[in-house]
């Protein structure tokens, strides 16, 4: 069975650094009902610095702000919580378990995420048990650190010529309103937004902007 009948135009990322310390929880019971009342139906939480009793608090507080019937939710990098936590998947890259360990240990139904590759594909990774591949940076951003150059609009034709039509590619990297429906066109399947909405005093709102606009 399809994981989506039609993948969702945009994958937001909240990241930690986007909650505030003060307030933590009440913030991110407040968000999640507004995303999943905006339309959100898939998010990943991504954590990197904070304490596993943090990432598990977090992940507890969103996983009751946003119905599992109705978002899926995404980890990032511990695969070995996902069940724990009552997430839907794992997005894992190098330095995480692989794609096959994390479809090994979590089943055919969880979505499994993994970098797919910049100005060309990771060796192999289309091959590997993986349900979307992000792809990029495309353009230049705060929120991640990367040592590649951006791909651009050529870089995500390229990739996709590459893949074929079938494999999910998500693009990720400094990725505007102005900027979504060109990424789209180019072929990704999926725009993953990270600061574009966080940083933004209502991400609930940036998002139906967003998805307006995208139509």
């Amino acid at each position: 069975m399809p994981i989506f009948n039609q993948w969702p135009k945009i994958y937001p990322i909240l990241d930690a650094s986007f909650i505030p310390p003060t307030g933590r929880a009440e913030f991110l019971r407040r968000l999640g009902c507004s995303l999943a009342e905006a339309g959100v139906t898939l998010l990943e939480y991504r954590n990197k610095c904070g304490s596993e009793a943090e990432l598990l608090s977090d992940a507890a507080i969103l996983r009751a702000a946003m119905p599992a019937g109705q978002v899926k939710l995404i980890l990032d990098d511990r695969a070995d919580l996902v069940e724990q936590i009552g997430f839907d998947g794992v997005h894992v890259d190098s330095g995480d378990v692989s794609p096959a360990e994390a479809r090994k240990l979590l089943g055919p139904d969880k979505i499994i995420g993994t970098f797919g590759g910049g100005e060309a594909f990771v060796p192999d990774i289309l091959q590997t048990p993986a349900n979307y591949f992000s792809i990029g940076v495309v353009y230049p951003t705060r929120t991640k650190q990367v040592s590649a150059p951006p791909i651009g609009l050529e870089g995500v034709r390229h990739l996709r010529q590459l893949a074929g039509p079938t494999p999910v590619l998500v693009a990720i990297g400094g990725i505007t309103p102005l900027r979504a429906a060109a990424v789209l066109a180019a072929g990704a399947t999926v725009l993953a937004v990270a600061g574009g909405l966080f940083r933004q005093p209502d991400p609930a709102a940036e998002f139906r902007k967003w998805m307006a606009e995208l139509g």
